[in-house]
């Protein structure tokens, strides 16, 4: 029992080093592309926007929506859950 402890570690450390994601990522899978799609139709952004762009489209997204101006709370959380979700897949390389 204790060797299979062992070799599942090491087996999870060398997967961590040559992909960047531990083994039960994987098994989380891939954010949805309908999430991704919502992310780019929310910011108004294409399929090809760069960092950059991306968080220009947020700060432009949270002036219209911050509540100091008239907006609300949920729409700033959505506004930002959109940009981490787009910078996470950019990353990723996908």
């Amino acid at each position: 029992m204790g060797r299979l402890l062992f070799y599942l570690i090491i087996a999870s450390l060398v997967l961590r080093m040559a992909t960047g994601r531990w083994p039960w990522q994987f098994l989380a899978g891939k954010p949805d592309s309908g999430e991704v799609d919502a992310a780019r139709s929310l910011l108004g952004l294409g399929q090809l926007a760069s960092r950059d762009e991306i968080i220009e489209a947020h700060r432009n997204l949270l002036i219209r929506v911050h509540p100091d101006r008239g907006g609300s709370n949920d729409a700033v959380h959505r506004a930002n859950a959109a940009r981490d979700l787009l910078l996470a897949r950019l990353a990723e390389g996908k």
